[in-house]
């Protein structure tokens, strides 16, 4: 198979090669489910992970993103994207098979050591891929489509997620509630079928066309120094990467919290994940077009301090006994995080790509994901650390009243453990709000504008729904039940005799 780039690329080729990162992205989303997020969770608890290692293996995807300086080297020395990324994800994909043939083979299965250690190839390989990737994609997207092209891949993307992570998760409560000896080869079992979606990503990967490149053969650093002198950039690497630390150091420990803290099952931890995903889903297309109308960093401002509302919002549900109470705080948590965090992170993406010179794309948003990954990985890592202390520590804050009845006790505050993680993760994130000032986009439009547009398409939706039209809309639609159409047609003309009698 030919892997070169084009000259020059028709509109035909160009809507081909979008079509094809749509498929290979449904691919990856699928490995990335089978092998990552909660599931990988808990088998590293299963397999008795301790916290520093739950941090690292939270921290390995972003820690391997210092090794897009490869990428970034190997993309001026060949003048091929497409190779690049195609050659090194099939590679990346060969760690998935390894730790899942790992327990069938053996015995004595698998360890969170040989867990990490191959984890880490596969995150390596990925991370060189992802550089020249992002900067075949740059090249590849028309800019004014940039905010819903990526918002509309987003949302299929999660849809996926959300129907695979449902039937996985009920998969794996039935071996742990009938089988409870295989749960071990029943993620072994999905680390297998990751591995073949993986692959077949790789498949659609090779068949999307690639722009000729026009990076200049420039030394390595050089490349790399070039975005960081530039001061618009600068401040949009500042930002990044203190709010990335600051969510990153309780991020990773959610669902441990959920499982040894609140005490949920499995099933329900899944569920909570949904309705995250649901609500990133549902808000994907909203927050790209707003930014491609307007501006990405009124969007950062608006969904950024409500996610870190949510994050504060963790410190209070295990201080309820009423496990109905937690559940329902959980939920209303998990729904509003997702649908600020599917806005911050499109915008975040959308700027770097923007303020990224187009011949000079790979090293703008490579370096970007280098100085970020360190934070963000540090964060975890930092937690990780910090966790055995907390862990013997507790901060209780309440009120007393003393009244003719004795003496009433209102719990105003309760930090322990993880808590104080979300506590600090908040307060550092609220603080790293005040750099996204600094950064200059084209076309700017203030946040009180925004809001008023946001506000007013929101009412307009919901009056538009509501309309005799819309209705009328609804029931000439075909898949709607005949019958209930004809009786609906039936009330509509008695209406009309009785009115004319």
């Amino acid at each position: 198979m030919k892997l070169r780039p084009t000259t020059s690329l028709s509109d035909q080729q160009v809507q081909s090669g979008l079509n094809y990162f749509i498929h290979e992205g449904l691919a990856a989303e699928a490995m990335a489910t089978f092998t990552g997020g909660t599931f990988l969770v808990a088998m590293a608890v299963l397999l008795k992970a301790s916290n520093f290692q739950i941090g690292l293996l939270a921290a390995l995807p972003t820690l391997t993103n210092v090794f897009q300086l490869l990428s970034i080297w190997l993309v001026q020395k060949y003048k091929n994207r497409r190779a690049i990324s195609v050659i090194c994800s099939f590679f990346a994909r060969v760690p998935l098979f390894i730790i899942g043939f790992l327990p069938l083979l053996f015995s004595h299965g698998t360890s969170i050591s040989a867990l990490l250690f191959f984890l880490f190839f596969h995150y390596f390989f990925t991370s060189v891929s992802g550089a020249s990737w992002n900067s075949w994609i740059k090249d590849l997207v028309p800019e004014k489509i940039l905010g819903s092209y990526f918002s509309r891949k987003a949302r299929i993307t999660q849809i996926l997620n959300v129907t695979l992570s449902l039937a996985v998760a009920m998969f794996i409560d039935y071996i742990k509630s009938h089988f409870p000896q295989f749960e071990l080869t029943a993620y072994a079992g999905m680390f297998i079928v990751g591995g073949v979606m993986g692959m077949i990503g790789v498949y659609f990967l090779s068949r999307a066309p690639e722009p000729k490149t026009t990076l200049q053969d420039q030394k390595l650093f050089d490349l790399l120094s070039k975005p960081l002198k530039d001061v618009n950039f600068r401040n949009l690497l500042t930002f990044h990467s203190f709010y990335a630390f600051a969510t990153s150091l309780a991020l990773p420990f959610f669902v441990v919290y959920m499982m040894k803290t609140v005490g949920l099952s499995f099933a329900w931890i899944i569920f909570l994940g949904l309705v995250a995903k649901f609500g990133s889903i549902f808000s994907l297309k909203f927050w790209g077009t707003f930014s491609d109308k307007y501006s990405n960093k009124t969007i950062i401002s608006i969904c950024a301090p409500t996610f870190i509302t949510c994050i504060l919002s963790w410190t209070f549900v295990a201080m309820t006994s009423n496990h109905v109470v937690s559940i329902a705080l959980l939920f209303v948590i998990h729904l509003v995080s997702g649908i600020s965090a599917a806005g911050i992170d499109l915008a975040i993406g959308n700027l770097a790509m923007k303020l990224a010179p187009k011949n000079e794309a790979i090293s703008y948003i490579s370096a970007r994901n280098i100085v970020v990954a360190l934070f963000a990985a540090a964060g975890p890592i930092a937690g990780g650390l910090m966790a055995d202390f907390f862990a013997t520590h507790h901060l209780t804050w309440n009120i007393e009243w003393q009244g003719p009845a004795g003496i009433s006790t209102f719990n105003l505050l309760e930090l322990q453990n993880w808590n104080f993680f979300f506590v600090i993760s908040a307060i550092l994130a609220l603080l790293s709000m005040r750099l996204v000032k600094r950064i200059k986009e084209q076309g700017e439009v203030q946040k009180e504008m925004v809001t008023i547009v946001m506000r007013k398409s929101v009412t307009r939706g919901l009056r538009k729904n509501m309309s005799g039209e819309a209705i009328k809309d609804r029931i000439n639609n075909p898949i709607i039940i005949p019958a209930i159409k004809k009786r609906m047609l039936t009330y509509k003309l008695w209406r009309e005799v009785k009115n004319t009698a």
